[in-house]
């Protein structure tokens, strides 16, 4: 640290851009030995309720920007967030290594994996020409200057539907963090509730924005309580949301609000290929453990419509050779829990699922009996975990966990679409032109991957879950008469 070895760094509230210091805060301890990292101010519902009725105030400066030089900021931004000391509050300074030792020791992430996402949203700063042409179907983003302009010959007139972006955010991997930074080029400040054990990512990117020439009052952090999370949804105009099945749930009826729930991602293996499903490992692999199991965008199914018990022993013997390693090791392929009652939850929920019969944990037989839940120092660890079910009726055949899971089922090719439920991601393993047809027609898929794809590979130039720019600008109608 730039501070003091003795200093414990203190997390203000950042209200448009001004540190605030509350009375209330909690502290944010490391999963490995306890010991306090960060205190975290805390802004209560009222804080928040009270800065929402000023957000008009915050976005003329921003959208005075032209769109040029938000884009070149915004490649600054990068560089800066890669590589400079960035301060965190009270004038205490954190270096990019600061930021990947204090981010790993409260989200359990390993070092290899907090850099490997700090890249990640690196690259969506750097390549935002590249981000916003994807968003925007093409279009030159210099459209937003004046609101309205030509697209392959069309008038178009675009209007923002948000005077901010408010987000409730997640402490699983910081590469989430990559959906909301468009908002800023796209000339819309941001609310951000950042999550328990990850407010590190959120500020860094903010203050790397801000040292790159963004107005201060386009940023604005909320740690606070579910009563603040709810006042901020409430108040802003649009929103991203991340939780489980039941905050989507709660939530699902509201326009404003974008869910990112569960991705229930999945690998279907067609017909035309399952007997040559050897060929694919390294898809299977990649889709289920890639960034430690922790993204949505992870394999939780595989569905084959024969060998699904091969394909199930084989990615086991692969994914059993996966085992908890030091945070600091560049080995590390699996992240730790930060809360082990977590850990102890999910695989207690996996055991009592087996139990009830109909599958198996192909995984413990191929890691010599070894058990699901490993320790490491003081860290607690799930190690990979491959569940061969009977059916798409057990209850682990569709089931989502925070590392890597999945289950391998065979389902006849011509059930898939029924039986699979909304997916974030598929990657399909097929050439079948009918069943093609029938993926690239489904609302139940998001995001569609044809051939061996992992479905943790994403192109940034294609929207992702939702797409930010739809979300924050309507489209009017506009006429133009000749020279006009």
């Amino acid at each position: 640290m730039s501070a003091a070895a003795s200093d414990v760094p203190h997390f203000p509230v950042l209200r448009a851009g001004k540190e605030y210091s509350s009375l209330d805060r909690v502290e944010l301890t490391s999963h490995r030995d306890g010991s306090v990292v960060a205190s975290i101010s805390q802004a209560n519902a009222g804080l928040v309720r009270r800065d929402m009725r000023k957000l008009d105030q915050n976005t003329e400066r921003l959208r005075a920007m032209p769109m040029a030089e938000r884009i070149e900021r915004c490649r600054e931004a990068a560089r800066i967030f890669l590589e400079d000391d960035l301060p965190i509050g009270d004038g205490v300074m954190q270096s990019a290594d600061d930021y990947v030792v204090q981010l790993s020791s409260t989200s359990g992430l390993p070092h290899v994996m907090v850099r490997a996402n700090m890249e990640k949203c690196a690259f969506v700063l750097a390549e935002m020409t590249t981000i916003l042409r994807g968003l925007m179907r093409g279009m030159d983003p210099g459209v937003l200057d004046q609101g309205f302009g030509d697209h392959d010959g069309v008038p178009v007139w675009y209007t923002p539907s948000a005077r901010a972006l408010g987000a409730v955010l997640p402490s699983n991997s910081p590469g989430v963090h990559s959906l909301w930074i468009p908002s800023i080029a796209l000339g819309v400040p941001l609310a951000l509730k950042p999550g328990r054990e990850e407010p590190w990512t959120p500020m860094r990117i903010a203050r790397a924005m801000m040292a790159a020439g963004f107005p201060a009052e386009a940023f604005s952090l909320y740690p606070t309580d579910h009563e603040g999370a709810g006042t901020l949804l409430e108040c802003c105009d649009r929103s991203l949301l991340f939780g489980d099945a039941r905050v989507a749930e709660k939530y699902a009826g509201d326009p404003r609000i974008e869910i990112h729930g569960p991705g229930r991602s999945k690998v279907l293996v067609g017909a035309d290929v399952a007997d040559d499903w050897e060929q694919f490992m390294d898809v299977y692999v990649d889709s289920v453990a890639r960034n430690g199991g922790r993204s949505c965008i992870n394999a939780s199914a595989i569905y084959i419509p024969r060998h699904g018990e091969a394909l199930a022993e084989a990615l086991a013997a692969r994914l059993a050779q996966i085992e908890p390693r030091p945070h600091d090791d560049p080995a590390a392929q699996i992240a730790a829990f930060a809360n082990p009652a977590f850990a102890d939850m999910m695989s207690g929920a996996i055991d009592a699922g087996i139990e009830k019969g109909g599958a198996r944990d192909v995984t413990m037989a191929a890691r010599g009996g070894s058990a699901r839940r490993a320790e490491l120092g003081c860290s607690v660890y799930l190690r990979p975990t491959v569940v061969r079910c009977d059916s798409m009726e057990h209850p682990l055949a569709n089931t989502e966990y925070m590392f890597p899971f999945t289950s391998v089922v065979e389902v006849p090719q011509e059930r898939m679409l029924e039986v699979m439920g909304p997916s974030l991601v598929v990657s399909a393993l097929t050439r079948d032109a009918g069943f093609l047809e029938a993926l690239t027609t489904s609302p139940l898929i998001s995001r569609l991957n044809v051939g061996p794809v992992p479905t943790s590979k994403v192109e940034w130039d294609q929207p992702h879950e939702g797409n930010l720019f739809e979300f924050l600008h309507e489209r009017r109608a506009l006429q133009r008469a000749a020279g006009w």
